[in-house]
């Protein structure tokens, strides 16, 4: 039989709280502490995730979903990919340091006091049932009368009404040595106590963590925007990927990579008073979401990017020259930039975003060597060459009406000309090969006559 503690006489009434032993908590893995876990889970958890967008990348599975072309990635952004991940790994190596000492000065995990805290708050609803006849008074309904006509099929809910009176709850309990009768604690009392302490806090702590790192990052990171010395010495470093990838997604200043995300994450911990092993969900889940929100993809069946209106597309606008000046929440909810205005109003970015594929995939080819081009062009025999010339002349000569025959021949030569006098002039003319425009010439030249390179005369002579 357990041990319960009787209170004084004013709470004499209420079901008594058990005693209870506290114990130290059990690592979840043997071979490494939940405070450690708190640390290294969320690292495992960032590489492992971007690893999988960073193969989605590099085999293209899904390009229908992305945001942003390969020459994107390429050409807009000013920052390398090894640089990236120093700075990435830089800031990790600093979170844990914090971390470990975060771990040092918090108090070790223990266990036991489940069931008091239960009971805690079983008389705590008994308590606040104490209140329901004088609310129902304050609107003008009899709680002994209402409680009278329904106590016959429902006993419990009569119980209410009257003010959490369960005269029949008894149970016996051992204080000081003796066994006596107590008040007990109805079973609704117990499961809604159980949900409350299991399910309910927990959430309204989760909920409270986030909302003080959506708006810890919302105000520093709309501040870093808003001044210009912030910006320029550590914010921008992080906008130097106007494309966005997964592994990215920490890429910082390592003054604005403490300040904005380990900072943060470490003051809600510890004004929502979670627990290590709460904070190992909220610490990986926040990174995952992090990672998530810079992977660079609108997948549908994300949920992720379904739960919150705060996704991948919505942070990609923050990223881009137009859009720099909006879109500052990070990394949950958007619920700061709809009450300050700084949400992103310009509608439909789509023909945005197909300029920017447009002018970067322009800049991509232009700066291909033209010696490449032709390289990868494939090769056509010269007796094939010879006959295909051969048979173009021979329809062109059949032409007999006044714009055709050896007219267009004629045309055809001048514009031969004209194209080789334009290639002497052109800067590229030394990296073209045989294979360029020139070679082109003679290797049709020498089909027709079997001469050496020229440009075909009208009577089939050389200039």
């Amino acid at each position: 039989m357990a041990t319960y503690t009787i209170m004084d006489n004013s709470t004499s009434t209420l079901p008594p709280l058990p005693t209870y032993t506290i114990k130290p908590l059990p690592s979840l893995l043997p071979y490494i502490s939940d405070a450690h876990l708190s640390l290294a889970l969320p690292i495992v958890a960032y590489w492992g995730v971007s690893m999988i967008f960073h193969f989605i990348d590099e085999w293209d599975l899904f390009p229908q979903y992305r945001l942003h072309t390969p020459a994107e990635v390429l050409k807009r952004n000013h920052v390398s990919r090894w640089h990236v991940l120093r700075d990435v790994v830089i800031q990790q190596i600093i979170q844990t340091v914090f971390g470990l000492g975060l771990a040092f000065v918090d108090p070790p995990s223990t266990f036991g006091k489940e069931d008091y805290d239960v009971a805690l708050w079983a008389q705590r609803i008994r308590l606040a049932e104490r209140a329901v006849p004088a609310v129902l008074g304050m609107v003008g309904v009899d709680a002994a009368g209402l409680a009278k006509s329904v106590g016959s099929g429902h006993a419990m809910l009569g119980s209410v009404l009257l003010g959490g009176q369960y005269p029949d709850l008894m149970q016996t309990v051992v204080s000081n040595g003796q066994a006596i009768a107590a008040p007990a604690s109805a079973q609704w009392e117990l499961l809604a106590a159980k949900t409350i302490y299991h399910a309910l806090i927990p959430v309204c702590q989760f909920l409270l963590a986030i909302c003080i790192v959506d708006t810890w990052q919302y105000f520093l990171h709309r501040a870093m925007h808003m001044n210009k010395y912030l910006y320029t010495t550590f914010h921008s470093r992080h906008h130097r990927l106007y494309v966005p990838y997964a592994y990215g997604a920490l890429y910082n200043h390592p003054v604005e990579g403490f300040a904005l995300d380990t900072l943060g994450t470490g003051l809600a911990y510890l004004i929502s008073g979670m627990t290590v092993r709460q904070s190992i969900w909220f610490f990986t889940m926040s990174t995952i979401k992090t990672v998530d929100d810079h992977c660079g993809y609108a997948f549908p069946w994300d949920p992720l990017q379904h739960l919150t209106s705060n996704n991948a597309g919505y942070h990609d606008v923050h990223h881009q020259s137009w859009g720099i000046k909006t879109n500052f929440s990070q990394p949950f909810f958007t619920f700061w930039d709809g009450l300050l205005g700084t949400k992103w109003v310009g509608g439909d970015v789509s023909a945005r975003y197909e300029r920017a594929r447009l002018a970067a995939r322009k800049k991509a080819d232009a700066e291909k060597p033209l010696t490449q081009q032709h390289e990868t062009a494939p090769e056509i025999l010269p007796q094939k060459a010879a006959q295909q010339a051969a048979f173009s002349q021979k329809c062109v000569l059949a032409d007999t009406s006044a714009a055709g025959g050896r007219n267009v021949l004629v045309e055809e030569a001048a514009e031969e000309v004209k194209a080789r006098r334009e290639v002497r002039r052109s800067p590229r003319k030394r990296v073209m090969t045989n294979s360029g425009l020139k070679g082109f010439a003679d290797r049709v030249g020498e089909s027709l006559h079997g001469k050496s390179s020229g440009v075909l005369s009208v009577d089939g002579g050389r200039r």
